[in-house]
């Protein structure tokens, strides 16, 4: 028997168990290596966490992504950004990260004043689709997670 997969469960793995166990069980129902939660911080998106399938410690060039290579500001532009296979995808022509992270599912992150914060996504060197069911999950989870989200550090000003 397969365990449930609704918001449900999501809601009450995030508050007994914290943000990091709650991505785990995103991440756990798709075949994506990664699972992230990104904050947007000035021209750049730093990851606060990552779940990583094969449990190996963060690569350093996912925890800081400068905004413009992201593939983040798709999402926090229009809302969503899915794409199975950025190789082929025609919207991302020029981008250079196009068949490098090959696929990515992504949704924003609101704020508690209706700003954007960052991208809850799953994503991975190899072509993966996402199941409309865990599509529906990854935005329903997006809509809970940003209160139990670190705040970023205010940038210094020059």
């Amino acid at each position: 028997m397969s365990p449930v997969r609704d918001i449900s469960v999501f809601t009450a793995t995030l508050r007994t168990a914290g943000p990091e166990a709650a991505l785990a069980f995103l991440n756990a129902a798709v075949p994506h290596r990664y699972s992230a939660v990104y904050r947007l911080h000035g021209s750049t998106l730093q990851n606060v966490y990552l779940h990583d399938k094969q449990g190996e410690l963060r690569p350093e060039f996912l925890a800081i992504v400068p905004f413009e290579t992201s593939f983040c500001q798709f999402v926090l532009r229009d809302g969503a950004f899915l794409t199975d296979d950025s190789g082929a995808d025609s919207r991302l022509d020029g981008h250079p990260y196009q068949g490098v992270m090959v696929s990515y599912h992504g949704v924003p992150l609101v704020g508690a004043t209706g700003e954007l914060i960052g991208t809850l996504c799953h994503f991975d060197v190899q072509s993966h689709s996402l199941p409309d069911g865990e599509y529906a999950l990854l935005q329903s989870a997006a809509l809970v997670l940003p209160p139990f989200l670190p705040s970023i550090p205010a940038q210094p000003v020059d």
